[in-house]
């Protein structure tokens, strides 16, 4: 390790120094070229914007010096143009200016075209043109003098600084020159003579003057205290002023200072140009020379780095050396266990089988060195970690067992009292006392349900089970049934299949794990649908609420739980109490059904339950009961035996047969049957079928209704509709229909 660090620390310091001498090497040699280029093409145009000003204030003077320079500044444009392969190869802000500036320069005859032969431009524009150029040019210069070097940007800054107030200058010259013949100057053309002369007076007096040091302060201190200086800012105050004398309302005139100005302006703009070319120069070669002293630093450093890199991988070679076979040994020995013994030790503690901790981990012997101790912490570390791993293992059996037990003995005492439940609702035809019962059995049935949560957790099947196929309707209803709030489901189908005897009693459970969720997290007295259909792989069953709906992370996080339910631990169920939805993916995977939960249109949740076709039947029981043999149904009961026998399924929903009558004590062993009843007694239950069962409660239930829509009746109004057709609508039929408005499910389930 200390050799590769040292290597990868030789290697990073090399590179990042021969990197910046070969990067600064090269921005010196694309600013000698470009830049360079671009500062003489700017002198160059701006000496010809001052020439063509004359021009166009006087034109009918002599053009062969204005077709002199035009000359002058051809070559000095073609010099920059013909740096195209340098500029293509600079950086991307670099690039990018300078061809800015080739294509403003490729755009100068048509500039000079309209000097020449002035059209529908006047001549302030005409020379604006020249003055774009020439700001492009100064501002790839700006970019240019930003290199990774920061005291060469530093002294790069006076020098661009210095450019800019050159240029400024010459602005103000070319404002004169065209003024200087009318001898006037009109607002808009003052205003901006003054602007530029602040912002140059500004650029000199507080950004050039107190950064410049050396030679290049001095010369500039000569040029700013030279009689020449003087005339230019004495004519600029002159120029200045003439507003205050006349009022600046139609016009300043101008100061007879035309000469006086010139004469200035054309030492001056001489003096400028050398010191820009100057300390160009100067720049470039400190430049070159940084370059060139990084690269012999790089080199230097690369070569004495490299010395001691060879140095060091030899010692630790040699150090390393004896210890590399001992280590190899233990390497080999503690990937033996880690990959074979100790997950053969998982598999079999989950598998149920006993571990015994010292003959599954057998110690590693390295010797009393330091890689002995070693071998001694790890022989600690995986007797540790194997009985860690058996002690867990006893507890969640344990725990397993315990909560199996509970829940059997639960089962039994939720079974006897539904029981006891289901004789009091055969004995009782008041309505008042049928509702009671109903709400105790619905209460009886959820609680049922949670127990058999328990068994499923536990690893165990619940005890209910069928020797029939089971229809849809039946399975729906029977769902609906177990929920608290089944007054609030909303049941849609028309499709007449079966489902197959081992997946009935879980596909029941799993609907009504779902519909119950629906009724918990959606507002009260907002509906929730449950559609079934026949889709091409198999059974759709769509449930649906209208809560608010769950984050896009919650759906993806539960979708994941319910593809593939993790291992049953207490410990992780304790910070994530949603045993519903582990004990809907235990029954899914069971019988390979898929549930999904989405976003619903409405906002809330939508849960899919897929129904692989292997458990759908589409022809009905070859054989049925007679109703005599089949326990009493009322609506929303789906009748099975509460014991581990089998049982038959009651007749499929919505057939026209009547309702089968209850048989007392069918579902009871031979231990709890009661004496028989009297005649009388037998007779009175006799009459009390389940067709006025279901009469009384709808009775019940459309007067809840019509209570809760402030809109009461009296139950013996003549007037109301017929009880017995009211029974048939409310029957067993209604809680699933093929058409129509939905409505709401049927009373509680049955304790099958």
């Amino acid at each position: 390790m200390p050799s590769v660090t040292l290597a990868v620390i030789w290697t990073v310091t090399t590179t990042q120094m021969l990197s910046e001498g070969l990067r600064l090497r090269s921005q010196t040699e694309l600013s000698r070229s470009t830049g360079a280029m671009g500062t003489e093409a700017a002198l160059a145009l701006q000496q010809e914007r001052s020439l063509s000003a004359a021009w166009l204030a006087a034109p009918h003077g002599s053009r062969a010096a204005l077709d002199a320079q035009r000359a002058k500044t051809d070559t000095a444009v073609a010099q920059l143009v013909d740096q195209a392969d340098a500029i293509k190869r600079a950086p991307a802000r670099i690039r990018d200016r300078m061809y800015s500036v080739v294509a403003s320069v490729g755009s100068l005859e048509y500039y000079r075209d309209q000097v020449d032969h002035p059209t529908d431009i006047t001549a302030g524009q005409a020379v604006d043109q020249y003055t774009a150029i020439i700001d492009d040019q100064v501002h790839a210069f700006q970019e240019l003098s930003q290199v990774d070097d920061g005291d060469l940007t530093s002294q790069a800054e006076p020098l661009v600084a210095l450019e800019h107030a050159a240029e400024l200058v010459s602005q103000e010259d070319a404002q004169l020159t065209l003024a200087w013949p009318s001898g006037h100057l009109d607002d808009t053309t003052w205003n901006r003579f003054a602007q530029l002369v602040h912002a140059r007076r500004w650029l000199v007096e507080d950004q050039i003057v107190p950064s410049l040091e050396g030679s290049t302060k001095t010369e500039t201190e000569r040029i700013l205290q030279s009689a020449q200086w003087h005339a230019l800012q004495t004519v600029e105050d002159q120029v200045l002023a003439a507003r205050v004398r006349t009022g600046g309302s139609h016009g300043m005139a101008l100061p007879d200072a035309r000469k006086r100005w010139s004469t200035a302006m054309t030492r001056l703009s001489d003096q400028y140009a050398t010191l820009i070319r100057q300390q160009t120069a100067l720049l470039l070669d400190r430049s070159a020379e940084r370059s060139d002293g990084l690269l012999i630093k790089a080199g230097f450093l690369s070569a004495a780095g490299l010395a001691a890199l060879l140095l060091c991988v030899g010692m630790s070679w040699r150090i390393t050396r004896s210890l590399s076979r001992r280590l190899r040994g233990l390497r080999a020995a503690t990937l033996g266990l880690a990959q074979d013994r100790l997950p053969d030790v998982v598999a079999r503690l989950d598998r149920g089988e006993k571990v015994d901790v010292e003959s599954a981990t057998p110690p590693l012997d390295y010797g009393d060195d330091e890689l002995g101790q070693v071998a001694q912490a790890f022989n600690t570390a995986q007797r540790t970690a194997v009985h860690t791993a058996v002690e867990l293992a006893d507890t969640r059996r344990g725990f397993q067992k315990v909560i199996l037990g509970i829940a059997r003995q639960s089962q039994n005492l939720v079974n006897l009292q539904l029981s006891k439940l289901d004789a009091l609702e055969r004995r009782h035809q008041d309505p008042d006392v049928l509702q009671g019962l109903y709400e105790l059995d619905s209460t009886a049935s959820q609680l049922r349900r949670y127990e058999e949560n328990l068994v499923i957790i536990s690893g165990e099947r619940p005890r209910r089970h069928w020797s029939e196929p089971v229809s849809l309707v039946d399975i729906l209803r029977s769902a609906v049934g177990e929920v608290a709030e089944y007054q609030r489901v909303e049941v849609h189908t028309d499709e007449d299949v079966y489902l197959s005897p081992p997946a009935v009693a879980d596909v029941i459970h799993l609907l009504a794990e779902l519909i119950d969720n629906a009724t918990v997290y959606s507002p009260a007295p907002s509906p929730v649908g449950v559609r079934a259909a026949v889709v091409a792989k198999g059974l759709a069953i769509e449930i649906e609420d209208r809560g608010l709906g769950m984050p896009e992370d919650d759906y993806a996080q539960l979708n994941e739980q319910l593809a593939a339910p993790p291992q049953f631990d207490v410990v992780a169920l304790a910070d994530d109490l949603r045993l519903g939805m582990f004990v809907v993916a235990r029954l899914a995977t069971r019988h390979g059904i898929g549930v999904t939960l989405r976003p619903s249109p409405y906002g809330g949740t939508t849960a899919i339950v897929l129904v692989p076709h292997d458990i759908v039947v589409r022809q009905s029981p070859s054989s049925r009961k007679t109703p005599s043999e089949v326990p009493g149904r009322r609506p929303g009961h789906l009748g099975a035996e509460p014991s581990a026998a089998p049982s038959t399924e009651g007749a499929a929903a919505g057939e026209a047969a009547p309702l089968p009558r209850r048989v007392p004590q069918t579902s009871l062993a031979a231990e709890l049957r009661e004496e028989a009843a009297p005649a009388e007694e037998d007779a009175r239950r006799d009459e009390f079928t389940a067709d006025r069962a279901a009469s009384s409660l709808a009775g019940f239930q459309r007067g809840t209704r019509l209570a809760r829509d402030d809109a009461p009746w009296d139950l013996d109004d003549p007037e109301e509709p017929d009880r017995e057709e009211a029974a048939a609508r409310s029957g067993p039929g209604e809680g699933v229909r093929a058409a129509g408005p939905p409505v709401p499910s049927t009373p509680p389930a049955d304790r099958s």
